[in-house]
């Protein structure tokens, strides 16, 4: 009945932190006059890099602008194929498309839920310019097999880290795993500025390059010349402000969602049917979203336990519920079904449980609790 009680307050599947200290950051911006691109936008870029270990890191306004500045910086266009996830959110695949290159999707692993290196490998032409792998729910990618495929093709690699803040693989942070990387700042990611990304790069060229794409092709040096085509893609010092108050919490927020990850994987572990979360090795998964998989041996639908989930105010939910290739402008490219079968298969079958750090013991316990009683 306790359990009961608790869960009808509605256990969210995800939930934005917002304390007195992003407030008080939000308002001291304002008070200050420097609203866009100011020096807290300066400040973050600074202390983001430092966090990553990278030489270098550079504001924009969203995770798509992130991965976009970085495909310009590589000099991807017109011409050029980019091997991608078909399983994961649109922004990853259409920022190839906003560069007017050719997205050319690969099939995933099962086991993280990223690029399977052996796919990638398959879909390799003359025409390929980059990889853009997934850091997918938190978890960094197969980086040293995609090295090798990289290096061995004279490619590029795009990290879209969107949802992987502070994930690390053998001890570097994700951030590290590509010519560029991109995170979302997100509102609902594992740390946030309400809308915001960054990218992360090693190489002075390429942060010169993303610097003056963000601000319609004009470098921060010789304002008001203009060097190529550019985006409004700038950080306001709001965004910049909460990401600051916000960087000095990521390992306790995402310690909170690696004990929450491992609580669940604990109490539902045996039930015929679900297939939890695995972390790789030499991975330190962040867990974004613990996402577990409904087979046909559990026996009920997935529909099902979301709606008696959601009956008993525990909220889920499905990320995602169908590839990439079967959506229209997609399939326009002549993608079909059948082309990708393990991420339609597991389209099918994943399902995302209440995991972030405003979670309470108890209503951890009574996500374990219902879930098995709906099994059992």
């Amino acid at each position: 009945m306790h359990f009961e009680l608790k869960a009808r307050r509605m256990i969210n599947v995800s939930k934005p932190i917002i304390g007195k200290e992003e407030i008080e950051a939000v308002v001291s911006v304002m008070e200050s006059g420097m609203i866009v691109q100011g020096p807290k936008t300066a400040q973050l870029e600074e202390v983001f890099a430092k966090y990553c270990g990278t030489k270098y890191a550079i504001a924009v306004n969203s995770g798509t602008a992130a991965l976009h500045a970085g495909l310009y910086a590589l000099r991807i266009s017109q011409g050029d194929e980019v091997i991608t996830s078909p399983f994961t959110f649109v922004a990853s695949a259409n920022a190839i498309l906003m560069q007017n290159a050719k997205v050319v999707f690969a099939d995933i692993s099962e086991n993280d839920f990223s690029l399977d290196p052996e796919e990638v490998k398959k879909k390799i032409t003359d025409k390929t310019k980059a990889i853009l792998p997934i850091d997918l729910y938190g978890q960094v990618y197969d980086y040293e097999s995609m090295k090798v495929i990289a290096e061995k093709h004279n490619l590029k690699i795009v990290e879209d880290a969107c949802q992987a803040i502070g994930a690390e693989y053998k001890g570097l942070k994700a951030g590290h795993f590509g010519d560029v990387s991109a995170f979302s700042l997100y509102a609902t990611k594992n740390i946030m500025s309400g809308e915001g990304g960054m990218i992360t790069t090693n190489d002075e060229e390429l942060m010169e390059k993303c610097k003056r794409f963000r601000h319609h092709g004009q470098s921060e040096k010789t304002r008001y010349e203009y060097w190529d085509i550019g985006y409004n893609y700038r950080m306001t010092d709001m965004s910049a402000a909460i990401g600051l108050v916000q960087l000095t919490k990521v390992e306790e927020l995402n310690e909170k969602r690696r004990l929450h990850a491992r609580m669940l994987t604990e109490g539902l572990s045996g039930i015929k049917g679900l297939i939890l979360p695995t972390v790789g090795e030499n991975r330190r998964h962040v867990f974004h979203q613990y996402t577990i998989r409904i087979t046909e041996e559990f026996e009920t639908s997935r529909e099902q336990l979301i709606d008696f989930l959601n009956g008993h105010g525990i909220g889920s939910a499905i990320y995602y519920p169908k590839p990439l290739h079967l959506h229209s402008h997609f399939s326009e490219l002549g993608y079909k079904e059948g082309d990708f079968p393990v991420a339609e298969k597991l389209a099918k079958q994943v399902l995302s449980l209440p995991v972030h750090p405003s979670l309470t013991a108890e209503e951890i316990r009574c996500i374990i609790d219902k879930v098995q009683e709906y099994a059992t």
